[in-house]
């Protein structure tokens, strides 16, 4: 497990522009300081999952919406 440092973070790794940034199948806490913090609790683990799947889903339908022709000129 590689701990990740903010001048190495890859914009794919963090969530939403926060310090939860998830390398290698595991979230950290990364700091600007160059501190890292593995998250090892199993609830927060569970609940950044969530918001990174959502993130994504949202991601995904503002991007559907973009190229859907049937989507354009309505309101």
């Amino acid at each position: 497990m590689i701990q990740p440092s903010w001048d190495t973070i890859h914009p794919s790794e963090q969530l939403a522009g926060t310090p939860a940034v998830r390398r290698d199948g595991h979230w950290w806490l990364v700091a600007p300081n160059g501190g890292a913090v593995p998250t090892n609790e199993p609830a927060l683990t569970r609940e950044l999952d969530s918001l990174a799947v959502a993130l994504d889903a949202a991601n995904r339908a503002v991007a559907h919406l973009g190229t859907d022709e049937s989507e354009v000129g309505r309101a």
